[in-house]
């Protein structure tokens, strides 16, 4: 059965929509104002060491946030997890927008990250707990939506801030949404949402710390010029992911739903396709760069031709996100094979270096295909993850979908630093190395959304396993 949008806006969705995409706004928000501002940070305050730390620390903040946010739900409630990370939220952008120096700015990025990690979780969980199950691809699709256009806007409003010299307006901004927010969060939500079941185990405080640990490394690892310190911090990220995977898998206290890391799981499988999906669409970040340094476009430009790639995200997730059963298993199945031909068609086409002229149409095609793909498959495989997931479990199947964003984002930046040291990037630098890097880096990561179809062909027929019912 087709479900229209409209469901989203009845009955009182309207405001519970706003909500689970609210959430997501505020945290792609602090991601992209913050990285077009921060130039401007350090030329007022100094750090430029510590320039790659503020999305490291964010980036770990998030994913402990995540982990952490089904804790808190069963602990003091939806509402008031709402209040605590709005608070966070709030008081750390103060404390960027106050920052005399970077390592102070840095302390506020990290409860920025632990605040937008939980709002983020709970925009996910929420999509479970207040809609019903033929409604979660649409509602999943929100979010999506909300991360879209913050891409768009984000970069637009820092860009403001930047050009009139105000980067601490820019955290004051980001200050007042937090109050919006939950105003909309009092108003919003019913007063009956029930405390989630206390867990039969306490907090996986060993597995997370591995998990955080594993991250940071992979993430700290990108951020250097040399590619033998990205492969150190890539190989201490696997054996971390590991062990994090083994301890999860063995009982007893996890912070993924159960079976999340078992071969041969509907979960596992799931887990893997969004990992690589995701990892598969990293290479956006260079795409600037690129089209600055081989095809002559000016910052701006090169910035809004690379948000096609959420716009092809948002467009995707729109257009699949109502599918019948039949569709969503031909929308997941299609997904990768767009997304590779996007790598695919810029492989070929973005090292071909030269004036800005008819070639950016078919580049400007690869980016639209590349989120495009990601969109035909992200509400399906999150409404899989639900499905899959034991009603126990729910809100850490919320939380999940947050740190496969994070952990994914996280390897494929790894990854894409490697391939662009390797493919010549800094050695021998200038236009042909990046020519030569574009073509290591979108060739090579045609082999994520390859690995991502195997794993999605895997998945039964079914969103909800029959021993489930």
């Amino acid at each position: 059965m087709k479900v229209g949008w409209s469901e989203l806006v009845r009955d009182g969705n309207a405001g519970r929509t706003s909500v689970v995409g609210g959430g997501m706004i505020i945290h792609a928000l602090s991601t992209f104002i913050v990285t077009t501002i921060l130039p401007s940070v350090v030329r007022d305050i100094g750090g430029l060491r510590y320039f790659a730390w503020s999305t490291v620390l964010y980036v770990l903040g998030s994913l402990l946030g995540a982990a952490l946010s089904a804790r808190m739900l069963r602990g003091i409630g939806v509402r008031n997890a709402y209040r605590v990370a709005l608070i966070g939220f709030a008081a750390g952008s103060v404390a960027c927008a106050l920052a005399p120096s970077m390592p102070v700015l840095l302390v506020g990025r990290l409860v920025q990250g632990l605040a937008a990690g939980t709002l983020s979780a709970l925009s996910f969980t929420l999509v479970r707990t207040l809609f019903p199950e033929r409604l979660w691809p649409r509602a999943l699709s929100v979010v999506s939506i909300a991360w879209g256009v913050a891409t768009l806007l984000g970069p637009a409003v820092g860009g403001v801030f930047a050009q009139w010299d105000a980067w601490r307006a820019a955290f004051w901004t980001l200050a007042v949404a937090a109050p919006a927010l939950l105003l909309l969060v009092e108003v919003s939500l019913p007063r009956d949402l029930k405390r989630p079941a206390p867990s039969a185990h306490g907090v996986a405080f060993l597995s997370l710390a591995i998990l955080a640990v594993s991250v940071l490394a992979v993430s700290a690892g990108s951020t250097t010029a040399g590619p033998l310190w990205n492969a150190i911090g890539l190989a201490l990220a696997v054996v971390g992911f590991l062990v994090f995977a083994q301890r999860e898998a063995s009982g007893g206290a996890r912070i993924l739903p159960a079976g999340a890391t078992s071969p041969g799981s509907p979960l596992c499988a799931v887990y893997g396709g969004m990992v690589l999906m995701m990892a598969g669409v990293t290479p956006e970040i260079f795409v600037p760069f690129f089209l600055q340094t081989l095809h002559g476009l000016s910052p701006l430009h090169a910035g809004y031709m690379s948000a096609l790639m959420a716009g092809g995200w948002t467009l995707g997730s729109v257009a699949s996100s109502g599918a019948s059963s039949a569709r969503s298993r031909l929308a997941l199945a299609s997904g990768p094979a767009v997304l590779a031909a996007g790598l695919a068609t810029l492989a070929v086409l973005m090292p071909v270096a030269g004036p800005a002229g008819p070639d950016l149409l078919p580049i400007s095609a690869g980016l639209l295909a590349m989120g495009l793909g990601i969109g035909l498959t992200w509400p399906h495989l999150g409404a899989r993850v639900f499905g899959f997931a034991a009603e126990a479990d729910r809100e850490l199947a919320g939380a999940s979908l947050t740190m496969v964003v994070m952990v994914g984002n996280a390897f494929g930046s790894a990854m894409g630093g490697m391939a662009t040291n390797l493919g010549g990037l800094l050695v021998p630098g200038g236009v042909a190395g990046a020519a030569s890097a574009a073509a290591w880096l979108f060739g090579g990561f045609m082999l994520a959304p390859l690995c991502a179809a195997l794993a999605i062909r895997r998945l039964p027929v079914q969103v909800r396993p029959a021993a489930a019912e």
